[in-house]
């Protein structure tokens, strides 16, 4: 596995402008190795996580917070109480506000959700969505144009939301999230694409989007990265994460 080049540091800029690392990751319920997902997430040095899958049983607030400090991080909102998806963030991040959504329920089908929150990187404040999209077709498109409301609701300057998409770019659900939003990966394209299985990854089914005025520097799956072995990716989980590096420009 070829080294990649060097991404972009998290900085705040004096304008107040702010450089962030975004990963997003479905960790399947932490059933596989932790201590290589931990490794991970570190080596990617995210300020924001979007995380899918993560525990929702019995003392599910214990191993999510456990996650959180074997990588430097705090968990800012989701879980069990969103349905599965959880942001995580560094002490960078000032959090104004957060909010778990749970979804309609179709009969017969998971509950799906959103874990959501509104923070600020220096002067830059933005609105957050971590998903995990429906198996069903229909359910999924209709879950994409809930997702784009609940950004826009939001009333921020900058969106970003990432997550399971449970299809490819040629979808439907995919598409109506790119409408509106921009992907990150065909913006500015880093590292891997593909995402799904981790071990021979063959569809990119997990995206990070997010809305005009963020600049995307670098999107895509950080297999090369340093500190990132294929090892590691291959035991932590069924997915394969993606990291996007964005600046946010400073409140006018």
């Amino acid at each position: 596995m070829d080294l990649l080049p060097a991404l972009p540091k998290s900085l705040t800029e004096p304008d107040g402008s702010a450089v962030i690392r975004v990963l997003s990751y479905n960790i399947r319920s932490l059933r596989d190795d932790e201590e290589a997902l931990a490794r991970v997430i570190r080596a990617c040095a995210p300020d924001l996580v979007f995380v899918q899958e993560a525990p929702r049983f019995f003392r599910w607030r214990k191993h999510a917070a456990r996650l959180a400090a074997k990588c430097d991080l705090v968990v800012l909102s989701g879980g069990a109480t969103a349905a599965g998806p959880l942001l995580l963030c560094s002490l960078r991040a000032f959090v104004e506000r957060t909010e778990d959504v749970l979804l309609p329920l179709t009969p017969g089908l998971h509950r799906r959700g959103f874990a959501t929150a509104v923070v600020r990187f220096g002067s830059a404040r933005a609105g957050l969505v971590s998903a995990h999209l429906s198996l069903d077709r229909a359910e999924r498109v209709a879950q994409a144009g809930l997702l784009r409301e609940r950004l826009t609701a939001m009333d921020v300057p900058y969106g970003i939301a990432a997550g399971d998409v449970n299809e490819t770019p040629d979808g439907p659900a995919f598409g109506r999230l790119a409408t509106g939003l921009r992907d990150c990966r065909t913006v500015a394209p880093w590292g891997g694409e593909h995402t799904f299985p981790a071990r021979g990854a063959e569809r990119r089914i997990d995206a990070v989007f997010v809305t005009g005025g963020v600049e995307v520097l670098a999107c895509g799956v950080p297999a090369g990265l340093a500190g990132v072995s294929a090892a590691d990716l291959a035991a932590a989980t069924d997915h394969l994460p993606v990291l996007a590096v964005l600046r946010l420009p400073a409140a006018p």
